[in-house]
């Protein structure tokens, strides 16, 4: 597919022990078998389990994505399985144990959070060795889930942006921002090719 920058993720895999990291391994490795892509790989939690987090690192991708999502505030409401604290901790372990993998979080705005709570999310990030971010808006996506507490405007996003590069960290926000959003143009800016 002549693809340069291969995006690897998938749903919560509860129902294996490690949660789906030996399928990760094992998916970067074919990448490299076929092609000299770079590997960015968006795993779950792996429901707290450092191991199955190391297993992933160990297999060196370019970038481990790990979705921090909302504000410590709003975390057990839009993450019930998931700990604001275990979040920043996957992405120091990454750092501490490959500093040369990428770092990068994504979170969701219009949940009820405020902009200093954005803020703050941006710091800890920063201080857990986070080097790329992306904030988009959140869209309920079923009547089931969280309502939409609120739009934020493109001015608000562009003031996030800054906020998080005031920071040192390169931000991708606004309104249609997805994890993966620009996912190479990310990689190459961090490493110093874009």
């Amino acid at each position: 597919l002549g693809r340069r920058h291969v995006v690897i993720t998938c749903v919560t895999r509860d129902d294996l022990p490690d949660g789906g990291a030996n399928h990760f391994v094992r998916c970067i490795e074919a990448v490299r078998e076929m092609t000299d892509a770079t590997v960015e790989v968006l795993p779950s939690d792996f429901g707290g389990n450092g191991e199955a987090v190391d297993h992933v690192v160990d297999a060196r991708p370019e970038v481990y994505n790990h979705n921090t999502e909302t504000v410590p505030r709003l975390y057990l409401q839009v993450r019930r399985s998931g700990r604001y604290k275990w979040a920043m901790e996957v992405l120091g372990r990454v750092a501490e144990r490959a500093p040369e993998v990428i770092r990068k979080s994504g979170l969701m705005v219009g949940l009820g959070e405020n902009r200093d709570e954005v803020a703050e999310v941006l710091g800890d990030l920063r201080n857990a060795g986070c080097q790329v971010v992306t904030i988009g808006q959140y869209l309920q996506p079923t009547a089931q889930q969280i309502e939409v507490a609120r739009y934020w405007s493109p001015e608000e996003f562009d003031d996030l942006e800054k906020v998080g590069r005031e920071l040192g960290l390169e931000v991708f926000a606004g309104p249609f921002v997805r994890s993966s959003y620009r996912a190479e143009e990310a990689f190459l800016h961090v490493v110093g090719q874009g």
